[in-house]
């Protein structure tokens, strides 16, 4: 008779992983286990340092997906454009074709990714239902050191099966533990998108070039180079990064972490691809006040939706970080309406303001951003 012993659950999943590998980082690790005809999309992202460890941890994060193009997608995406904006007769416009060929793919769920960065490899889990995955993980040799200095990119790169060539890419911000940071929206403050007009917004956003804001990418620029770290922040979708970060590159804006919104057609209408939930920015800023308790914020966003009442209740909560925050005025109220009395209510009134063009607030962002405190 053979006798049957019940192995603990945890065992049981140790033996899956491969070779070497504990906590996500592994000695001879097994390559992505992607097909020729999947692809892997990896998002920005941060790096912080921990004291109490006295090491680097690092967040990646990425999509598999197998590229696609499906009539009965695309049809059914279009439908859901068309209840805010005219899309009739559009089929030839190659600016649309773009933007909407990321949301009609086969994302692609199970997927292990094995990546390399800093000279080790690590797994990064495996990929959800929709095709994302993430993972946070340290290196093991301490060979990033200790940096208060300027921001490091560091190169992440996909370990693919030996006879896959393909190269995917992506890339993570080391931000020193004291500095100054920028988080920003991106609609309507850096990109013009006309928020406060749905029909206006869905056809800036699928139908014509993105533009930018007159004055941002300059201002960006000169913090930029005095060591200012930036995060985007947007109620935009996944979806979009890959449009956006083309904009942005060109626009001049400085490359930063991008904070998007996870968007599933399925079920959804055109009002929820592109609006800003408090609770979806907030899951996304709250993060990085608590890695970097030591850095000061500056919050820059606009009235459209409810930049105002998200960062108000940042600086009720985080006080000691938050150094300005600055709304652009693209809906034409007056700084002392009752909207911002109650969306500021307890911050101090010299630590928010309104501005219309970026000439209004770039002395005064400048001097916070190169301040020492």
């Amino acid at each position: 008779m053979v006798n049957h012993v019940q192995l603990p659950l945890t065992i049981i999943l140790l033996t899956l992983l491969p070779t070497g590998c504990r906590d996500g980082i592994c000695d001879e690790p097994s390559p992505s286990n992607i097909r020729t005809d999947e692809d892997i999309l990896f998002f920005p992202t941060y790096g912080h340092y921990e004291q109490e460890t006295s090491t680097w941890r690092f967040d990646v994060h990425g999509k598999v997906f197998e590229p696609e193009y499906s009539s009965m997608k695309r049809a059914a995406l279009i439908a859901v454009l068309q209840a805010t904006a005219d899309f009739s007769n559009r089929s030839d416009n190659e600016v649309l074709e773009d933007r909407i060929r990321p949301f009609i793919v086969d994302n692609e769920r199970g997927k292990s990714v094995t990546i390399e960065i800093t000279g080790e490899q690590f797994t990064t889990g495996v990929s959800d239902a929709n095709g994302h995955f993430s993972k946070s993980l340290a290196p093991r040799s301490g060979s990033l050191g200790m940096s208060d200095k300027k921001e490091k990119i560091l190169a992440v790169q996909a370990v693919l099966p030996r006879r896959d060539l393909r190269i995917f890419s992506g890339r993570v911000h080391l931000i020193a533990p004291q500095g100054v940071s920028v988080i920003s929206d991106i609609d309507d403050t850096i990109k013009l998108s006309q928020v406060t007009d749905k029909s206006e917004l869905m056809r800036n956003t699928f139908l014509r070039e993105f533009r930018a804001i007159e004055g941002m990418p300059e201002l960006y620029t000169v913090l930029a180079k005095s060591d200012v770290a930036f995060h985007y922040v947007s109620g935009s979708p996944w979806q979009l990064y890959q449009p956006l970060d083309t904009f942005m590159s060109k626009a001049g804006f400085p490359k930063g972490t991008f904070h998007l919104k996870h968007f599933r057609l399925k079920g959804s209408s055109a009002f929820t691809i592109l609006s800003s939930q408090q609770e979806t920015k907030l899951a996304a800023i709250n993060p990085l006040l608590k890695a970097f308790p030591n850095r000061k914020f500056i919050l820059i966003g606009d009235s459209g939706e409810q930049d105002p009442e998200i960062y108000g209740r940042i600086a009720r909560e985080s006080p000691l970080q938050i150094v300005g925050i600055y709304i652009r005025n693209v809906t034409g109220e007056k700084i002392d309406d009752e909207r911002f009395l109650d969306a500021f209510a307890g911050v101090p009134s010299n630590l928010w303001n309104l501005f219309g063009d970026a000439s209004q607030i770039k002395e005064e962002i400048i001097h916070l951003a190169t301040t020492k405190p």
